[in-house]
This record gives structure tokens, C-alpha cells and sequence, in this order.
């Protein structure tokens, strides 16, 4: 089982933006949409080429109101994830897997509210029907992911995540291209 992770522009409720779109909505009208991080929607995928697949699907919702999108597949790494194009060059078989942990992207994961910027919700789309099922409680924000750094594994550690001080961080697999760009 694969799962995509697609964290929405700060400015936009990407929950809100992709369902109120009919493609988008056919898109993701079979699967369980989920909240693991604030702005964000996840879907778990029977395969990583499912998981492609939807993203392909996407790919014109993802220009416009996605900062990052994320692919989840255990039999690559169970604590890592993987960018797109990374998921999509492992997929096609471009890539082995095993060679895929050397560059990364290290987001920290803070508290919804320990941002100190706004929310990035638009009120205005709270009346609106929330056809995926029901969000988190607001008592009960899922965790931010932010300030993404880049780092090259050298060996079995990598560098210690230093923009802010944060307990928790969250590592994306990316392509040797992505990194350099």
C-alpha cells in the first residue's frame, strides 16, 4: 500500500480547492481523504504506481495549489518518503530503490498554532459541503510541516535538521536533479 501526501499553499484550504472542482472531486471520490498534516490531503493507494497514477491525474490542481506533494511506499523505505518524480522514476523502473536515500529533503513538523503565521484556511469555505468526509476537530489540529532543507546523506546519518528547533522531522527522498535544482 502506497500513500500520496499533497500539503496545500499556505494562502489556500486545499481540502476546500480540490473538492469544489469536479475532475479533482472524480479523482478523489474513492479513496478516504485524510488530514496527517495541516492544509494537507492524503489518500492510501492499493501500489506506488496508483499512487502515480493520481498524481498524474492531479497534475493540474498540483501546479496551482500544492507546495509539496509527497508518496509514501514502505517497500522503499518504512520511514521515508518519496518526492514525484523520485516515485515516478522508481516506478518506471529508472532507478532501484535501494539507491534512492542519498539526497534529501528534511521538513521540521511543529504544532499547527506554533507557526506563527495564519492558518492558511479560507473562512469563506466553511459552509461549504465537505463531500470527503469530516475534517479534524478544531480542538485537534494535525501538526505543520515546515521550512524544508535540503541535505545529502553521507553514510547511515544525515545532518541534523537546524532552521528551527523542532522535535520532530519528516524525510523526502528526492531525485539527484531535484536536489541540484
Amino acid at each position: 500500500m502506497a500513500r500520496v501526501c499533497l500539503v496545500g499553499k499556505e494562502e489556500l484550504n486545499l481540502r476546500y480547492e480540490l473538492l469544489s472542482r469536479e475532475t479533482a472531486r472524480d479523482a478523489l471520490v474513492a479513496y478516504d481523504l485524510q488530514e496527517p498534516f495541516h492544509n494537507a490531503v492524503a489518500v492510501d493507494t492499493v501500489s506506488l504506481g496508483a499512487a502515480v497514477a493520481l498524481l498524474n491525474d492531479l497534475e493540474w490542481y498540483l501546479v496551482r495549489f500544492v507546495d509539496h506533494a509527497l508518496v509514501y511506499d514502505p517497500s522503499v523505505s518504512e520511514e521515508e518518503w518519496l518526492s514525484p518524480d523520485l516515485a515516478r522514476a522508481i516506478r518506471d523502473d529508472e532507478v532501484p530503490p535501494e539507491e534512492t536515500g542519498r539526497f534529501l529533503k528534511v521538513f521540521g513538523i511543529v504544532p499547527a498554532g506554533e507557526s506563527g503565521e495564519g492558518d492558511g484556511r479560507d473562512d469563506t469555505s466553511a459552509d461549504e459541503p465537505d463531500q470527503a468526509g469530516p475534517a479534524p476537530d478544531e480542538g485537534e489540529q494535525p501538526p505543520k510541516l515546515v521550512d524544508p532543507m535540503l541535505v545529502t546523506r553521507t553514510g547511515e546519518t544525515i545532518p541534523e535538521y537546524d532552521l528551527r528547533d523542532v522535535e520532530e522531522t519528516l524525510l523526502v527522498r528526492v531525485t539527484e536533479s531535484e536536489f541540484g535544482a
